[in-house]
């Protein structure tokens, strides 16, 4: 499958050749037919990947401030990997999307059903039902291509409200001012369209629209005033871009009394406080497509705001485009100016300085005007003579599914630096499957995970995707006599829990073959811990221990928090700490308690465990603290002495004779030895590095008090 991505570091945009997406609960698997350069859009995304480091940061200054604050309380080296991680993420291209649905698990969908979407730039793309749209047979492939492009500019019309008779004056005649402008005249206004820019004045001009041409030294102001009985217009829609703030103030000179101003572009909002206290005017943002659009609730679990409440959604904007396409309301096919194949579609990107192109159309058909799904692949061989290669009993042969930020940036570096074969990563969409599947040297990525289970070649699953994917992905690799690591959680709730355990269990009866099951709990290997464990297992008396999370604020919509998604913050991350307590005390957890800061999530909270060796220990994880403060901080107190660990960089003593203090200038909170160790357990036959029965009781432990 072909797939157009961009590289942010360095902004060279690629076809990419990938696995078909898998599609999932709630969405469509659409072969396409066209697509469209949102030319604004991806201008921009090219600029800014093009951008040196100095650039990039200057056009992202909150992104700095977060950099800074790591850089102080992480250490350079560790916060130049982590940017670097980041900009070696590629971005699918594009959001303006028509094709056929060859698979659907959304009711009202079904397979060969012609649909718009915001899919990428891509021969097959997975979407959620509440951004797809069907299409009549009355409007074509080409203009309903336009619908999410269109309906940004209708959201910022439904934003301005405005009424019949009305005079509307738009800036900016790109390719989505040139669609709001009909639309307007749809509803009844009177438009003025105002660029600086002649051949697009003249498109207006022959949609039957009055512009004014700022490049011929049209005065707007004057020439608005003449055409309004002095009055100024009712209403501005701005979809230009520029970083002046120059447009803004003349949008309120040419708007009358308690006029209304919607920006749908980007320009400079410095505004100027006479311009609207004046003449009372009330300014919007107008985002994206309408109601829905980044709501996790909506986009990708399906649930619809009611009608009776929200009348107009993302999804239901895009039916009112098709709809005026149908009507003839409006017509975008003046707007297309130059079509090209995908496998022809870097050359449209070399057309995006030209402001004389607006709509560029990307075909998938083939030449007889089919769409090409027919040889898309789930599965990508990425090295030859798989089959040729021998492996000894003692070799780790791995099948990797996920490659999110943590799995790119951690585990696959860790792993690669170990003595492993990496067979096949699996993915749910393929592109970052081949991205890093080819920077690790996979045999194979692929987007169907029976493959990853069902090889026999593979004796060892890494898991790596979201927290609710754990339980069914744990069960099939224990099933298929796989041993596993799992990026924590093992699992979200006490039942599957208790189905690992029993499974697991059956397996060691069986004496077939006892799997090694390791959770990612890579605090217990940082080199500070596995020193604060030695000081203090030479001490025959209880601990007492405080750790402080300073884990700070995640939004209450994000996926962690969700319990049937991430399964909330402390058995998604607090389990480590959990985990971390148990280890160091060298006991079984006896009792535990949670005491919750009342809230929407409650992260912030005092867990309190006890040992049965006596020991004793408090985690605070508090999610209200600055930034700019470390984020992990422990402190150890036992037989007249305490040890004080700080940020996985130091580690301090008091009262003791021989140790004072451990420092590095690198970060170490013991993620490759952690991996290292769940290697060298496989090829050396040893026991797993963490015994099964510690991972369940942690596990336990952490679902009982994220529910507590």
């Amino acid at each position: 499958m072909k797939q157009i991505i961009q590289n942010l570091g360095n902004g060279k945009t690629s076809i990419q050749d990938g696995p078909m997406p898998s599609n999932k609960p709630g969405h469509l698997l659409i072969a396409t037919t066209y697509s469209v350069i949102s030319t604004g859009t991806e201008r921009m995304l090219k600029s800014f990947g093009q951008a040196n480091l100095i650039n990039k940061a200057k056009q992202q200054p909150d992104k700095v401030k977060q950099t800074i604050e790591k850089l102080r309380t992480d250490g350079f080296i560790s916060t130049l990997g982590a940017v670097k991680s980041k900009l070696d993420q590629p971005i699918p291209l594009g959001y303006s999307n028509v094709g056929v649905v060859i698979e659907s698990d959304v009711d009202g969908f079904k397979k060969g059903d012609r649909v718009v979407s915001n899919g990428s730039h891509a021969e097959v793309v997975c979407v959620p039902g509440n951004l797809c749209s069907k299409i009549p047979d009355s409007v074509n492939d080409k203009e309903a291509a336009f619908t999410v492009i269109a309906s940004i500019g209708l959201q910022g019309v439904r934003l301005l409200k405005p009424s019949l008779g009305e005079t509307i004056a738009v800036y900016g005649l790109g390719l989505i001012g040139l669609i709001v402008i009909q639309i307007l005249r749809a509803n009844g206004c009177n438009v003025i369209a105002i660029d600086n820019n002649k051949q697009r004045c003249d498109i207006a001009n022959s949609l039957g629209f009055t512009t004014i041409d700022i490049s011929s030294s049209e005065n707007p102001e004057i020439n608005i005033r003449n055409q309004t009985n002095q009055n100024g217009v009712d209403g501005v829609v701005i979809t230009a871009s520029t970083p002046s703030n120059d447009l803004i103030h003349q949008a309120a000179e040419i708007s009358r009394k308690r006029g209304r101003i919607i920006l749908i572009g980007d320009v400079g909002l410095n505004l100027q406080r006479d311009d609207f206290y004046k003449k009372e005017l009330t300014f919007q943002v107008s985002s994206s497509y309408g109601p829905g659009r980044y709501d996790l609730e909506y986009e990708e679990k399906g649930n619809d705001y009611p009608i009776g409440f929200v009348r107009w959604t993302a999804n239901r904007n895009f039916d009112a485009i098709i709809d005026l396409l149908a009507n003839q309301s409006i017509s975008l096919k003046p707007l297309i100016s130059i079509e090209f194949s995908i496998e022809d579609a870097l050359d449209a990107y070399e057309l995006l300085d030209d402001s004389t192109k607006l709509g560029i159309l990307i075909s998938y058909k083939d030449s007889e005007g089919n769409y090409k799904d027919s040889n898309v692949s789930k599965t990508m061989t990425l090295s030859e003579n798989i089959e040729e290669k021998i492996f000894s009993e003692s070799s780790v042969n791995i099948g990797f599914i996920g490659a999110g930020n943590y799995a790119s940036s951690i585990l696959m570096p860790a792993f690669n630096a170990c003595d492993v074969n990496f067979m096949t990563l699996g993915t749910r969409g393929g592109q970052s499957g081949v991205q890093y599947g080819k920077k690790y040297k996979f045999q194979k990525t692929t987007t169907d995970l029976d493959e990853v289970f069902s090889d026999e070649a593979i004796n060892t699953i890494v898991i790596a995707t979201r927290h609710d994917q754990h339980f069914d992905q744990v069960k099939r690799a224990l099933l298929s006599g796989k041993n596993i690591f799992v990026e924590k959680p093992l699992v979200l709730t006490i039942d599957e829990l208790d189905e690992i355990e029993q499974i697991y269990i059956d397996a060691i009866d069986n004496k077939e073959f006892i799997p090694k099951v390791m959770l990612g709990f890579n605090r217990r290997f940082s080199p500070f811990i596995i020193k604060a464990k030695d000081l203090i297992d030479n001490l025959d008396s209880p601990k007492a221990f405080i750790m402080t999370i300073n884990s700070g604020k995640i939004e209450p919509d994000h996926w962690t928090q969700d319990p049937k998604t991430g399964g909330g913050r402390i058995l998604g991350e607090g389990c480590h700490f959990i985990d971390l307590l148990r280890h160091l005390a060298g006991s079984e957890i006896t009792n535990h308690y949670s005491n919750n800061m009342e809230g929407i999530t409650s992260d912030t909270r005092t867990l309190e465990l006890s040992f049965s060796d006596g020991s004793i220990g408090t985690i605070h994880y508090f999610s209200n603290g600055a930034k700019s403060f470390p984020k992990e901080n422990l402190k150890i107190f036992t037989a007249g002495k305490i040890l004080e660990m700080n940020n996985y960089k130091s580690l301090r003593g008091h009262g003791w004779e021989k140790f004072k203090v451990m420092r590095s200038f690198k970060q170490d909170k013991g993620n490759n030895s952690c991996v290292a160790a769940f290697v060298n357990s496989i090829s050396q036959g040893e026991p797993s590095p963490i015994p099964f029965d510690q991972l369940l009781e942690v596990s336990r432990v952490s679902i009982e008090l994220q529910n507590s």
